[in-house]
């Protein structure tokens, strides 16, 4: 009887042991939103964000949002996350049209930041600007 219980323990074990391994599936990616300048605005009036304009520091000295972070797009891989922290920040992304801060916004994602805004550029911001 024993004999009998430890074959058919052993059995299962030697059988689970060849089953097939499971896929793992990657996570996900989070996908950055696209919203508008107006939707940016409201965002930095009613909650805690980080405004990151990804130009030149040539473009961010001619007139930038105010509280902007200047991060340039061509730095971002090195030094996000110094200046950005942690994942969980809220992200707001801008350029001057639109095409970079579309990049950027994809770059931060895969970089696991989870919360990401792209508005666009700065030519189409309605507010202020400082220099």
């Amino acid at each position: 009887m024993i004999k009998g219980l430890v074959t058919i323990i052993l059995s299962v074990l030697i059988l689970s042991g060849c089953a097939p391994p499971t896929e793992s599936k990657p996570s996900p990616v989070p996908t950055p939103t696209l919203i508008t300048p107006g939707q940016a605005q409201a965002m930095m009036r009613d909650y805690d964000v980080t405004v990151l304009d990804v130009r030149t520091l040539d473009e961010f000295e001619s007139g930038h949002i105010e509280n902007a972070v200047l991060l340039p797009i061509d730095e971002l891989q090195d030094r996000a996350f110094s200046v950005i922290g942690s994942l969980d920040t809220v992200l707001l992304i801008y350029c001057q049209s639109g095409r970079r801060s579309a990049d950027a916004a994809l770059t931060l994602a895969a970089l696991g930041f989870a919360r990401v805004y792209d508005f666009g550029g700065i030519l189409s911001w309605p507010g202020e600007v400082v220099t």
